[in-house]
């Protein structure tokens, strides 16, 4: 149950370049959380590891997302 004294940050609109629902689901994970491996994002969201690592070519292709280390995280705009 939500906390009602509890505020709630707005997040702020996805890049207009994220079009599929795969895409957006791994942006705003890895908006949320900071950053993560394509294996955390597997799990996570429960989503085939191969299908994390497209989505993830696409969205740096786009320069939404950066890879550092082993880690990804999305670029700051």
């Amino acid at each position: 149950m939500l906390d009602p004294q509890r505020s709630i940050e707005p997040t702020e609109p996805l890049p207009p370049a994220i079009d599929s629902p795969q895409a957006k689901l791994v942006y705003l994970y890895l908006e949320a959380t900071g950053g993560a491996t394509a294996t955390d994002l597997a799990r996570a969201l429960s989503m085939k590891k191969i299908a994390i690592l497209s989505v993830l070519n696409a969205l740096s292709s786009q320069g939404l997302v950066e890879k550092v280390d082993a880690k990804y995280a999305t670029v700051d705009r």
